[in-house]
């Protein structure tokens, strides 16, 4: 709607002389101009919002490709330790050392426990000895754990024969746990039958 020039004149003069009439349109412009500005404030907000959810979906597509990525950082960690010492790279101390994070991720347990046991009747070895095993106590469940760069028929009768005589001792029958590098074919119906579990990093 468009004012004649007469009625342009009339509201000029209306607000030249009625003071109370002019404040009145002043105070309708202001409010208009913070309705536009309310009204521009909003429209940032709303581009801001979806600027928001497009770096929400970026970052969340990030974390994503980082846990991927550590988790083939692990499982190559792993094989490059086996694989080093199966070439003589490692000795078998830091093969034991380089796999204790495998030993945390199977257990679920941040420490496991060097345990020393004499055995007087030569239980394990066939002669009076002194027996180290490392051992976790969850619970009211105990595990018995070796780390093998390979585990054959031999080691999972060992760990058997420790078992029996952590038994003995303690008077709790443990679980027995090999964490191998390589696994031989044949210690698998060995550890079945003996009730040893084997969790390979690679297999033979």
């Amino acid at each position: 709607m468009s004012l004649s020039a007469e009625e342009k004149r009339k509201l000029i003069k209306a607000l030249e002389e009625d003071q109370e009439f002019r404040y009145a349109v002043a105070g309708l412009l202001g409010y208009r101009e913070i309705l536009d500005r309310i009204t521009s404030l909003e429209e940032r907000f709303a581009t801001l919002e979806e600027r928001f959810a497009r770096l929400e979906d970026k970052f969340a597509r990030l974390e994503e490709r980082q846990t991927r990525l550590e988790e083939e950082m692990r499982d190559t960690r792993r094989v490059l330790t086996v694989i080093a010492h199966r070439f003589g790279i490692i000795s078998e101390s830091s093969f034991r050392e380089g796999m204790k994070y495998v030993v945390d991720e199977v257990l679920g347990v941040a420490e496991v426990s060097r345990l020393t046991m004499r055995d007087e009747e030569g239980l394990v070895y066939g002669h009076p000895s002194d027996v180290e095993v490392d051992v976790v106590v969850r619970d009211d469940t105990h595990v018995l754990v070796e780390v093998k760069s390979r585990v054959s028929r031999g080691d999972v009768a060992e760990l058997y024969r420790i078992g029996l005589l952590y038994e003995r001792k303690y008077g709790v029958k443990p679980k027995l746990l090999i964490i191998g590098g390589f696994v031989d074919r044949s210690s698998w119906e060995t550890a079945s039958r003996l009730g040893v579990e084997i969790r390979p990093v690679v297999e033979d």
